[in-house]
């Protein structure tokens, strides 16, 4: 771990610890990490497209838009390998939200996202990728804890 200093104005300092506080961060630095790590996620042209990665795929849709719903379900048949899991929530008369977990590597999670997303009558789309670095995966115990919670894998 490196210390660093850096040289902030009030206003963003003030962001940073309004921020803080409501994500319940217990210091400044913890904040920042998270910040920066979402930054380097974000830029997304820096990850490789055959690397792994995590993905939450969300979108809104007019369910009563002709056959959507029905290509949407096609679409992810079609790339069934990469879905983890999916949850589907009525948001008002006309509209659904969808959140798709997905695995895979990066260049076929963000083509299932394109081509969701690209429906006619598909609103908010967003998709999220979090590489993963399979090395990583091996080194860590099959057993792991957060914050002292049961154990999971």
């Amino acid at each position: 771990m490196q210390r660093i200093t850096i040289s902030i104005d009030d206003d963003l300092l003030e962001t940073i610890d309004r921020l803080s506080e409501r994500r319940g961060y217990t210091s400044r630095s913890e904040a920042l990490r998270d910040i920066v790590r979402d930054a380097v996620v974000r830029e997304q042209s820096t990850v490789s497209g055959s690397a792994n990665c995590y993905a939450a795929l969300s979108y809104v849709y007019e369910h009563e838009t002709r056959d959507l719903a029905r290509r949407l379900t096609s679409e992810q048949h079609r790339h069934h390998d990469l879905s983890v899991s999916t949850l589907h929530v009525h948001v008002g008369r006309h509209d659904c939200l969808e959140i798709a977990v997905l695995k895979g590597t990066v260049d076929d999670v963000k083509g299932l996202a394109d081509s969701v997303t690209s429906q006619r009558g598909v609103r908010y789309g967003n998709l999220h990728i979090i590489p993963i670095e399979m090395a990583a995966d091996e080194d860590r115990p099959p057993h792991h804890s957060h914050d002292g919670q049961a154990p999971h894998e």
